[in-house]
């Protein structure tokens, strides 16, 4: 038992870290905003999501690195587990953004640089699954794939992360816009904000690593048919 709890402490810490930030987001104190409103507590999910999403496509690149290095196609098969993570964590941060910005801004989708740049982001890796998809040769598609998924990673920080602050931008934080680090915020939102995103970081790495063990399964029982 100790030694199962030795390996797997950080998916226990990760579950207990959402059991307490998911019901304080709905239920716990928040800094009330001018325009934001009761809208802040979407704080707790939108841009979690993104730190998520942020974290797992980092992992993505450094499997593919991996697999570029030694040539082993089980790092590839992590590397596109979670690249679909990541996407699945982005999907979630554009809804929740829409639903946001729909209370804040008027409209679930404005001309704004840091939610362009976002989906562009996004459908740079919808590429990503398309040019794996397009390449028969296991080794080729391997080596193909992890250099794309190496570039795919530095435009997301670019467009998400960079040219927004060169920009206007309605989103705190870019655009010379303050960001919620400049608001008031109280310190209860703090202790709930920073375990929500330690919690959802620790869950995404969880969930890509539970599909990439059923890939690599799948991938290790169908060379085995093809050696018999």
């Amino acid at each position: 038992m100790l030694g199962i709890l030795s390996r797997n402490w950080w998916k226990v810490l990760a579950v207990l870290l959402l059991l307490y930030a998911i019901p304080m987001a709905w239920l716990g104190s928040v800094s009330v905003q001018v325009i934001l409103h009761e809208t802040i507590r979407n704080l707790y999910f939108h841009v979690t999501m993104w730190f998520a999403m942020i974290a797992v496509f980092a992992g993505s690149m450094v499997y593919s690195i991996r697999a570029l290095r030694s040539g082993n196609r089980l790092f590839d098969i992590k590397a596109q587990q979670f690249a679909q993570t990541g996407m699945m964590f982005g999907f979630i941060g554009i809804v929740t953004g829409m639903i946001w910005a729909t209370y804040t801004w008027g409209e679930p989708w404005v001309n704004d640089p840091k939610l362009n740049g976002s989906a562009v982001s996004l459908m740079i890796y919808v590429a990503y699954f398309v040019l794996r998809g397009s390449i028969d040769e296991p080794i080729r598609r391997m080596r193909v794939a992890s250099v794309y998924n190496i570039f795919a990673f530095v435009m997301l920080i670019l467009l998400i992360g960079l040219m927004p602050r060169l920009t206007d931008s309605l989103h705190p934080g870019n655009g010379g816009n303050p960001g919620f680090g400049g608001y008031d915020l109280k310190n209860d939102m703090k202790m709930v904000f920073y375990p929500s995103v330690l919690g959802w970081i620790l869950m995404g790495f969880w969930i890509a690593g539970l599909m990439a063990k059923s890939k690599i399964a799948e991938y290790k029982i169908e060379e085995d048919t093809s050696d018999k």
